[in-house]
């Protein structure tokens, strides 16, 4: 019977080191985690701050790019008006004297479904 309560007390401490192993190994397992959480974070953040920094630089060069076009664009345009104004101004005068003839001219007849009624 002795021998028998020793093998029992033997497994029962095996039994408390193999749940210590499990446990040691969870918490293992769970830090292990944690550190590639805060890994992946870090890459990830590198990552946002290097896309940051190539956008950044990307705008930067393309922003000029479109200041000089957009400035000679409003100088052609500019140029345009100024051309516009100019053929308005020698034209004017003979413009209105048109639009004013061709309202003064009539020349009155009668419409082609009117009929002559005679009295």
């Amino acid at each position: 019977m002795a021998a028998n309560s020793q093998g029992i007390q033997t497994l029962l401490e095996a039994e408390k080191e193999a749940a210590k192993v499990v446990q040691k190994a969870r918490q293992y397992r769970v830090q292990k985690l944690k550190d590639a959480r805060s890994e992946a974070a870090k890459e990830i953040e590198a990552y946002r701050a290097q896309k940051e920094e190539e956008f950044k630089k990307f705008e930067k060069d393309h922003t000029s790019q479109t200041s000089s076009s957009q400035s000679s664009i409003d100088s052609s345009t500019t140029t345009q008006l100024a051309d516009l104004d100019k053929a308005v101004e020698k034209n004017k005068a003979e413009v209105i004297k048109k639009i004013v003839d061709r309202v003064l001219q009539s020349d009155p007849k009668l419409h082609a479904n009117l009929k002559k009624i005679e009295a």
